[in-house]
């Protein structure tokens, strides 16, 4: 019980993290893309080049803030440490079937 009761810990300590860290980039994107409007439409950085350099940043920085919110909420809720042993079981029992069914034909085979 001990052990189970460990990992419960453990696992919501992860999510905890990961979720700490997820919003500390939010903050941190907000922050961020109002840095680099302000930079491009009031100080003039990059005035020689394409004028929407701050968009693409934005929108770059967007999408990866996106994936990393996909791996917090969804893909890590589902694919946990009960999904792994799930995955682990079915794949032992699949190394089961085909190692009897090996061992049932070579029984067979010297049989003859």
């Amino acid at each position: 019980m001990e052990k189970e009761v460990h990992e419960q810990y453990e696992y919501a300590r992860r999510r905890l993290r990961q979720k700490k860290i997820l919003y500390f980039h939010f903050v941190l994107f907000l922050l961020g893309s109002l840095f680099l409007f302000i930079a491009n439409r009031f100080f003039g950085f990059g005035e020689g080049s394409n004028q929407n350099w701050c968009i693409w940043g934005i929108t770059i920085w967007l999408f990866i803030f996106i994936l990393h919110f996909i791996k917090v909420y969804i893909t890590d809720r589902f694919m946990n440490k009960k999904w792994e042993r799930e995955q682990i079981d079915r794949l032992v029992a699949l190394q089961q079937k085909r190692i009897s069914q090996l061992e049932s034909k070579i029984n067979e085979d010297t049989q003859k």
